[in-house]
């Protein structure tokens, strides 16, 4: 099955971690995040999020494990996902993204599957999950 929906990022904060030992061009950082979700995939996630990232020129990669808590068609439960992309300025390329194994409850149990995240030109986040629901 495929569900999509568009999402919003309710809140952003870094968060202070101990620096990698190692120092590179580009510092590593992690922040949480907040989303909300509306579409076919509705409701809210809690985020780890990880990146090494420069501003000023959109380059970079982050890292980030969702656990997310809402419906997907009206099957109500949570799971967990991770997704990954590395951008260059404009554009996501090297992505990833999974559905965790064995993390889904309610409705959503035994969920697996893959999705993806775009971002429009006017600033739209759109998220899509391909699932499939076991027992």
């Amino acid at each position: 099955m495929r569900a999509s929906g568009t999402f919003k990022v309710a809140d952003f904060t870094p968060t202070s971690v101990p620096s990698p030992a190692i120092e590179t061009a580009l510092p590593v950082g992690v922040a949480t995040m907040e989303k909300q979700y509306e579409g076919e995939v509705a409701g809210r996630s809690a985020t780890l999020f990880t990146a090494a990232f420069d501003q000023s020129s959109g380059t970079g990669t982050y890292v980030a494990m969702e656990s997310f808590e809402g419906a997907l068609h009206g099957q109500a439960g949570a799971f967990n996902f991770a997704h990954s992309a590395t951008t260059l300025g404009e554009g996501r390329e090297s992505e990833f993204f999974v559905i965790v194994p064995t993390s889904g409850t309610g409705a959503l149990a035994g969920i697996t599957g893959t999705g993806g995240i775009a971002v429009d030109t006017d600033g739209t986040h759109r998220i899509w999950f391909e699932y499939e629901l076991g027992q």
